[in-house]
């Protein structure tokens, strides 16, 4: 008997557990029904802006929300230096989100970002879990850079994804409509703040005139330096010459950080609870 007891306890402790793991802002048609697809250049951001505030009885027309996000575009056009400095802003920071949130709901709306790199003491699923019961919207900002299926393209960008939904090891976002597992989002999730740039988009921007010591003297950030863009570019452009290809990429700096940023109404006693809660503790 005492077995048989043993194992309903434990069933009903996986259950329990199970449950922990599961909230949803929309079911998987209502998200169908009410994503915002993205909606322009390097507009992910804004365009989770668009459905945080829908999701928040706040309806904003795109247009205002790009405005208010403030959306950074890459410059195509310019030189090497220039091109790589649109690069590592182009779309939008946490920061950004939070401030276009802020002012295209007419301050009805609050942010709060929380950082996940370097690694947290934090259960992913159970966390987001918590905070969606009490009726915040998760924004994660993710460098998709990292964990890249064999065989597929690395992507050119980092992304915002409005998180509508958790089960047990996975997660719902939108724009894409997605569920990706929960060991997946949580290594894009905690990524120093970095960016690939493809060679071809390097090169093709190379030329006789480009001044790369520029990239070495950037004084509003000295990442630029100490990742030594301007010799993985000399670097590129040598093999090149010798026809010995070897870099794929080269890595720059991002203005991004990666993590996740809750929103709620901010005359409410949830809003407050999010300005108090405390940070993720490092591990």
């Amino acid at each position: 008997m005492d077995s048989v007891s043993e194992q309903v306890h434990g069933g009903e402790e996986e259950e329990e557990q199970a449950e922990a793991e599961e909230a949803m802002l929309w079911s998987i048609q209502e998200a169908l029904e009410r994503q915002t697809l993205q909606i322009g250049a390097s507009a992910c951001g804004a365009t989770a802006v668009v459905d945080v505030l829908k999701a928040l009885g706040v309806d904003v027309a795109p247009k205002e929300a790009d405005r208010c996000v403030q959306t950074h575009l890459r410059r195509n056009e310019s030189l090497l230096p220039d091109y790589l400095l649109s690069r590592s802003e182009a779309g939008a920071t946490h920061v950004q989100l939070i401030a276009g949130a802020e002012e295209a709901s007419k301050g009805k709306v609050m942010g709060r970002f929380f950082h996940l790199h370097p690694r947290r003491r934090v259960k992913l699923v159970p966390w987001l879990a918590h905070w969606i019961r009490k009726g915040t919207v998760p924004v994660a900002t993710m460098n998709m850079q990292l964990v890249v299926p064999e065989g597929e393209e690395v992507p050119d960008a980092w992304h915002h994804q409005l998180i509508f939904g958790v089960a047990p090891t996975a997660v719902f976002m939108t724009n894409p409509l997605d569920l990706v597992r929960e060991v997946e989002v949580h290594q894009r999730l905690c990524s120093e703040s970095v960016l690939l740039i493809r060679r071809e988009d390097v090169l093709q921007r190379l030329t006789p005139d480009c001044c790369l010591s520029s990239l070495s003297e950037c004084k509003s950030d000295p990442r630029w330096k100490a990742l030594d863009v301007e010799g993985q570019v000399r670097q590129m452009a040598l093999e090149e010459e010798q026809e010995q290809v070897k870099l794929t990429h080269i890595k720059i700096p991002a203005a991004y950080s990666s993590g996740i940023t809750l929103f709620a109404r901010r005359h409410s006693e949830l809003g407050q609870e999010l300005l108090n809660a405390p940070e993720l503790p490092v591990l």
